[in-house]
């Protein structure tokens, strides 16, 4: 979060002091535009925008109106909140390995028939593989009855991406990653049509924004927001996506591009990548790292920003690094390797 946020946070905190029931009608009549403003990010309209504050609980209010009887394939070991949620409901779930072939996995097993639903990561959350957006676009094409649900928390806000010709049917995100947000505010994009697939059950005041008389009428959006929007919080997703737009999608998607392409070369040449991850096409900006815990400790003792994850370390890039920094991460472990 940056300090442009946080400032912008403290005065709306300080408008709430002082406005009260005035300020919360404001923030509540301001919703339809923070929609507009993550649709027009995104390439969609504003009514296929629903407003959460999670992937996860976006995820879960959709699969209570999803038929049991759906067959789902899954990644192996996606993150958790991806695949719980399907497994925890008893559907029928195959999974396909994340190799080198990720993309040929998948379509081997969709090809074979009995697959309904796709629900995967764009972005691997341990080691930062990356699915080929063109690969999913095309799917759609072959398959149009397949139902493909992604989750883009750590993908969305590291490139330019059009949801309308994405191929993908729902895409739900934190926003609390790459956009810079905060925590508690996030969306999910719906294409027109998706509702056929589903009987949704969650509902609440803020379904019909208070209005009982549209109870008969709530569009398939509102139903994933049952109770009252946080002004806050979607607010900070406003303003994040406007500093974002500021900057520029492409300036952004060239500058993690080259932070990327940087540190594969430096971390495939110490030999602490998996394998198979150099020879992907493509990579994100999340690596992981062959590495223990004594070596964790000594990047936090360096101000390195880490996480151990998957037995090993992630390194997380995003356009306000450097390279002078990833050569000076290498340049340590290279130190620590050799000794």
């Amino acid at each position: 979060m940056g300090e442009d946020l946080l400032e912008w946070r403290q005065g709306h905190d300080l408008d709430f002091l002082i406005g009260g029931s005035d300020m919360k009608n404001k923030g509540f009549a301001h919703m339809p535009e923070i929609k507009r403003t993550v649709g027009d990010y995104f390439g969609c309209r504003g009514d296929q925008v629903a407003l959460l504050p999670n992937f996860s609980l976006g995820l879960n209010l959709l699969l209570e109106g999803l038929p049991k009887e759906k067959r789902v394939l899954l990644l192996e070991n996606d993150y958790p909140s991806v695949n719980w949620p399907f497994e925890s409901r008893d559907f029928s779930c195959e999974y396909a390995p994340i190799d080198e072939n990720l993309e040929g996995n998948i379509e081997k097993r969709i090809a074979s028939g009995n697959i309904d639903v796709l629900a995967l990561s764009l972005v691997q959350w341990v080691n930062g593989v990356r699915i080929d957006l063109e690969f999913l676009k095309d799917l759609k094409q072959r398959y149009p009855q397949l139902l493909i649900l992604a989750d883009g928390t750590q993908f969305c806000g590291m490139e330019p991406f059009n949801f309308r010709e994405s191929g993908i049917d729902i895409l739900g995100v934190s926003a609390y990653k790459w956009l810079l947000a905060g925590y508690g505010n996030g969306f999910f994009l719906i294409q027109d049509g998706v509702e056929e697939q589903f009987q949704l059950k969650g509902i609440g005041h803020g379904s019909v924004d208070g209005d009982a008389s549209k109870r008969d009428k709530i569009p398939f959006c509102k139903l994933l927001e049952p109770g009252h929007l946080d002004s806050l919080n979607f607010g900070s997703l406003e303003f994040a996506l406007k500093f974002l737009e500021d900057i520029g999608q492409d300036n952004i998607g060239k500058r993690v591009q080259e932070l990327s392409q940087r540190a594969m070369g430096a971390f495939s040449e110490l030999g602490l990548l998996e394998p198979y991850v150099p020879k992907r096409n493509r990579h994100s900006s999340i690596f992981l790292i062959r590495g223990d815990e004594k070596l964790f400790n000594r990047l936090r003792e360096e101000q390195v920003v880490a996480s151990p994850r998957g037995g090993g370390i992630r390194l997380s890039f995003h356009f306000y690094n450097t390279l002078e920094e990833i050569d000076q991460i290498a340049h340590l472990l290279k130190r620590w390797i050799s000794k």
